[in-house]
């Protein structure tokens, strides 16, 4: 074996070590018998050495805002089951990655109101990123991708929700990562947030539409400006636990770029 062949064993080896840890703290609110669920979403949201605290901020309140919004609860009471589970953890570099909210049950307001004030204390903040590496979307996948493997409960669909600022730098080729996910039928949206002198002739979006999300029915969304990430947020998680039910006329977005204007 060559050399660079065992650096990628030894950090694979060390990558599931941690994410198997990661999965057993992230079981808890959930009983083992949980019921049937509409969507299982696991929120994978970027705190690597990039995020700088305004981009900390709109993530965590922007995922905050988003769970409590009148559409978003419309969504998931309409839907089949009338429930959904979700999770949230950050990521950085491969076995930087933190708990926020366990797997929780989301069925109404109350619910996503508890999950929301979890988000806003516990997410991060952007004021200690010193240290935290690189960015490696490849982990996340694969971090989150094991979280839906033991998802403690049946659910329709079954979704990774990666939020990022940057390009996977860091860890395993992201294109590995993907495709081992959609082969277990998971699909992995995102959205991504474009620097502010982000160069014209080149768009973080479209590398994450050709190289991180898959799946069926995947798509990215971007967004043009600070003030519209939870708009951009609000309408994917909307897409996300809606997608294939097309509740009052609602139906499955195609799986290209989506820019919130």
């Amino acid at each position: 074996m060559e050399p660079t062949d065992r650096g990628l064993v030894m950090e694979s080896n060390s990558f599931l070590r941690l994410a198997g840890t990661l999965v057993a703290a992230l079981l808890g609110p959930l009983p083992a018998q949980a019921a049937d669920f509409d969507v299982a979403i696991v929120f994978a949201v970027d705190f690597s050495s990039s995020v700088d605290p305004d981009t900390a901020n709109l993530q965590r309140n922007g995922h905050a805002a988003a769970l409590t919004s009148p559409e978003i609860i419309a969504a998931i009471t309409r839907n089949y089951f009338g429930c959904v589970g979700v999770a949230y953890f950050e990521w950085a570099s491969p076995g930087r990655q933190r708990i926020v909210l366990p797997w929780t049950r989301i069925c109404g307001l109350e619910d996503a109101e508890a999950a929301a004030d979890v988000i806003r204390r516990n997410g991060d903040t952007g004021f200690t990123r010193g240290g935290r590496g690189g960015t490696s979307v490849s982990s996340a996948i694969d971090a989150a991708s094991l979280l839906l493997d033991q998802f403690p409960g049946k659910a329709e669909r079954k979704v990774i929700d990666i939020s990022g600022n940057g390009e996977n730098n860091d860890g395993l080729p992201v294109r590995s990562s993907r495709r081992n996910a959609i082969a277990k039928g998971y699909t992995i949206n995102a959205i991504a947030i474009p620097a502010s002198d982000e160069n014209p002739g080149y768009h973080l979006a479209s590398y994450f539409a050709d190289n991180v999300i898959g799946g069926s029915g995947a798509f990215v969304v971007t967004t043009t400006g600070p003030g519209d990430y939870a708009t951009a947020l609000r309408r994917k998680l909307v897409m996300e636990i809606s997608m294939n039910l097309d509740p009052q006329g609602l139906t499955e977005v195609q799986p290209v770029e989506t820019a919130i204007q």
